[in-house]
């Protein structure tokens, strides 16, 4: 575990999390401009408006991290890599229902802040766990891949 925490704290990791933290952002504000137009002007239930937002901001995450944060442009990972993407998003996608429809029906209607409040802490919270599962869960074979092609040698995370 110990080795794992450092794995978190190298260079390397250092650099992809700020790259994640920039499509994070990108697609936080995709997110929330999906979100409050479909709540706000198309007048979408909240956990639609969730979910559609969610599935949008998911898409543009998966081509952005597969390029840019974990430098991957070959198509190595294939279906797997897809499929634990989009179910670390659907785990993801699930807090942040719970949280947003949980606090509207703990606290009353939220109203337009509150949604956008409860969503961002939502986002904050799940995104160390999305960057280590990202690497570690999603795009480990190809970033084996592209080492082993560049004649680095790394540790296997399985």
């Amino acid at each position: 575990m110990k080795d794992y925490l450092r794995s978190l704290a190298t260079r390397d990791a250092g650099t992809r999390m700020v790259r994640l933290g920039l499509i994070g952002v990108l697609n936080t504000i995709a997110y929330f401009v999906a979100f409050n137009v479909l709540r706000s002007v198309v007048g979408v239930s909240l956990f639609w408006s969730i979910t559609i937002a969610f599935a949008t901001a998911t898409l543009g995450s998966y081509v952005l991290n597969r390029r840019w944060t974990f430098d991957l442009v070959h198509n190595s990972g294939g279906l797997e890599e897809t499929v634990r993407f989009f179910g670390i998003n659907a785990i993801a996608w699930g807090i942040t229902v719970a949280m947003v429809t949980g606090a509207d029906r703990w606290f009353g209607p939220l109203g337009t802040i509150g949604e956008n409040m409860v969503s961002l802490l939502a986002a904050g919270i799940i995104i160390v766990p999305k960057f280590a599962s990202y690497r570690d869960l999603v795009f480990h074979k190809a970033l084996r891949h592209q080492s082993d092609m560049r004649g680095v040698v790394t540790a296997d995370p399985d």
